[in-house]
């Protein structure tokens, strides 16, 4: 019997504790290390430096399986991660990473290195939520990510009455978890049994995402060909008013020399005029014949020009030599119906920005700093942003907040946020706003006061994965359904797997999992055919499992169980509450 699994959380910051409350909630062994003492944990926490040898081998990191890197900073995780594979080169390591590019080489370069991010687990369920759905996690599936959802039934619920074979044959949907009100049936056993649902039975359910037209109609090319003009005529307002005065001193200068000579011919004039104001010179006879009040005039008008023709070329420069003209060109013009307004272009604004517009909608952020690490990005994505402070009316009426169909204040500063919304909510009443708040229990109070969509703590959606992948593997799934904690995952059969020769409904009965569905050497099954399915070499089966009860399940499947992502295929058919791992 293979004992529990002995994990250590560095760093109980935010999202370091609430990695290790999840832990210790699904009576998982876990140790934290902590560089102060929390009133709150006494037992279970070694209290001293961080990077420290002795402290980590006060923690049992000599005999731990794995260990969380927590901390908010890379380089402080990266430092103890040198520093615990020099005292146990086996130990795996979960690294909780902001740079997206070196967690990638990490995890190419060393053995069980697991690089995390908390915004690239938390922005699918912000951008779930700006579209009405009240997510509770997520699962990554076939180059999609599921929104998983729980459906309590109430008195008059549509799914009342209905048997659960009914819900599992629907491919656009994947059931993952079974609550029952008033008895112990698991899942697939309800399934098997044709269970009705019954008032106060909860489903977690998964739902195939949703995708926006990817081709814009030629009246929409249209709009946004006029919208491009209209920031061009911004952009060369200056340009435009410097040409018009240098054309208004030529046509004056003109004027004024063909009016005291009339021998002078109004070409001679202006050949003189473009030529004394440019410093070209040429036809100087029109002047030096002129009264002196006429070579006054002329010196003056030298001197305006000059200074004309100066602002002229460094705009001319600018435009030709510099970047305006280029920036315009790349820019994409602001959508004006019908777009999702991002404020806050940080990490999580990033991601959530890049979801929407690969899935099709029109997309427009907000960004106070221009030097701010992301607007490169968003550039290069065609992206239009605006910079300007977004608790201001003015710059969000620039991103045609009355038109748009939701906002996400997702800064760094609640406050800020906070103010965000409100100050959108009071231009458009009815905007769907999701508030990015670091306090889950605060966010709560802040939506039930202002009423917003969804207030949601980035730390509550990534902790459960953080979890997960501390248990094992690689996870494709994860989350937290009535206080358990989900793990999904897959395991390939082999001719020494003990699954193997059964069929899935009995191994889902032995290891009390839920199957998600099976691929075979040429067929994906789900639904009545993965039920019946038998398991043989080769296959592999994707399913979800409590995390209490993977001791369980490694009994059963014993060193042959593996993890690793979800293939390509087509069709599949999940079940869940969940949030998949992905580096920063």
């Amino acid at each position: 019997m293979m004992r529990k699994p002995q994990i250590i959380v560095c760093g109980l910051g935010p999202t370091g504790y609430e990695i290790f409350r999840l832990l210790r909630q699904q009576g998982i062994e876990a140790i934290g290390i902590h560089d102060h003492p929390l009133p709150q944990e006494t037992d279970h926490v070694i209290v001293g430096n961080l990077r420290s040898s002795s402290t980590l081998l006060a923690a049992g990191i000599q005999e731990a399986q794995t260990l969380v890197l927590a901390m908010i900073d890379d380089a402080v995780n990266l430092a103890v991660l040198v520093q615990a594979r020099l005292l146990n080169p086996q130990i795996r390591i979960v690294n909780r990473l902001f740079n997206q590019r070196l967690g990638e080489r990490l995890n190419q370069t060393l053995t069980d290195h697991t690089a995390m991010s908390v915004s690239a687990l938390a922005a699918p369920v912000f951008t779930f939520a700006a579209f009405g759905n009240r997510a509770i996690g997520q699962l990554q599936l076939f180059d999609q990510i599921w929104p998983i959802h729980e459906e309590y039934i109430y008195e008059g619920h549509a799914w009342a009455g209905r048997s659960l074979d009914e819900l599992w044959e629907d491919r656009s949907r994947m059931l993952i978890y079974y609550l029952p009100m008033q008895t112990h049936l698991d899942l697939v056993s309800g399934v098997l049994r044709q269970q009705p649902l019954q008032v106060g039975d909860r489903l977690i359910i998964a739902t195939k995402p949703t995708v926006g037209s990817r081709r814009k109609s030629l009246v929409e090319r249209g709009r946004q060909f006029f919208r491009w003009l209209k920031t061009l005529r911004q952009q060369i307002q200056s340009s435009v008013a410097v040409t018009l005065v240098l054309f208004a001193t030529i046509f004056v200068a003109t004027l004024t020399y063909t009016a005291i000579n009339t021998d002078i011919t109004m070409v001679d004039a202006l050949y003189f005029s473009v030529g004394m104001i440019t410093g070209a010179g040429g036809n100087e006879k029109v002047a030096e014949t002129a009264p002196a009040v006429i070579k006054v005039f002329t010196v003056i008008m030298m001197l305006a020009g000059a200074g004309v023709i100066g602002i002229a070329y460094a705009l001319l420069n600018d435009w030709v030599l510099g970047t305006s003209f280029r920036k315009l060109w790349q820019a994409a013009p602001i959508p004006s119906h019908n777009h999702y307004v991002i404020c806050g272009l940080g990490g999580i604004g990033i991601r959530i920005a890049t979801s929407l517009q690969e899935n099709g909608y029109d997309v427009v952020a907000i960004e106070q700093d221009p030097n701010g690490r992301f607007l490169h990005t968003a550039q290069s994505l065609k992206i239009p942003v605006v910079q300007g402070d977004a608790t201001l009316p003015n710059t969000l009426e620039a991103a045609n907040i009355q038109r748009a169909t939701a906002l996400f204040a997702v800064s760094s500063d609640d406050t800020t946020n906070l103010e965000i919304a409100l100050t959108a909510k009071g231009l458009k009443s009815d905007l769907r706003v999701v508030v990015r708040s670091r306090d889950a229990h605060f966010g709560m109070m802040v939506q039930e006061v202002f009423e917003f969509n969804s207030v949601l703590s980035p730390t509550e959606i990534a902790a459960p994965s953080f979890a997960a992948a501390a248990l094992g593997g690689e996870i494709f799934g994860s989350g937290m359904t009535a206080g358990n904690l989900w793990i999904a995952m897959a395991t390939t059969i082999t001719p020494e797997h003990p699954f193997w020769g059964q069929d899935v409904k009995s191994a889902a009965a032995n290891g009390d999992f839920v199957p998600l569905y099976l691929e075979t050497p040429g067929d994906t099954l789900h639904g009545w055919e993965l039920l019946g399915a038998e398991l043989e070499v080769g296959d592999r089966l994707y399913l979800t499992v409590p995390a209490n009860r993977l001791a369980q399940l490694w009994r059963v499947v014993e060193s042959d169980l593996e993890f690793s992502p979800p293939s390509t295929q087509p069709n599949p058919q999940p079940n869940g509450r969940m949030s998949s791992p992905s580096p920063r």
